[in-house]
């Protein structure tokens, strides 16, 4: 089992960057699948990127070109560029391990970070 932490939300203007971590705790954070997760208010929560083992990557349509996904699996990190933001990706943001797809969360939930884009 891991524990995760994000980080690195905050309040920009549509057109600006962002930078989010997770820190997980716990043994074998290698071997597993992570993925970055969102949820807006009043909305369900979704699968944003997702980043295996060995740096394979994968994106939902609405952030693809936008955002990059990445991995340091020696500080047991993951992290989430995002460019270009709009207002639409306004959300808490959350990471987890994946299970058998790249959307499906495997472990318990972070409190999450919150990205909030307006002018």
């Amino acid at each position: 089992q891991v524990q995760f932490v994000e980080s690195g939300g905050d309040l920009v203007q549509p057109g600006g960057s962002l930078r989010l971590s997770c820190a997980a705790s716990g043994s074998f954070f290698s071997v597993y699948a992570m993925g970055w997760y969102r949820q807006a208010p009043g909305k369900q929560r979704e699968w944003v990127a997702g980043i295996g083992p060995a740096g394979t990557t994968n994106y939902a349509d609405s952030v693809k070109g936008r955002f990059t996904i990445s991995r340091d699996n020696a500080k047991n990190t993951i992290y989430l560029q995002m460019n270009s933001l709009k207002s639409e990706d306004t959300a808490v943001y959350y990471c987890n391990a994946a299970g058998r797809t790249w959307s499906d969360p495997l472990r318990s939930w972070g409190q999450g970070t919150q990205v909030t884009v307006s002018s």
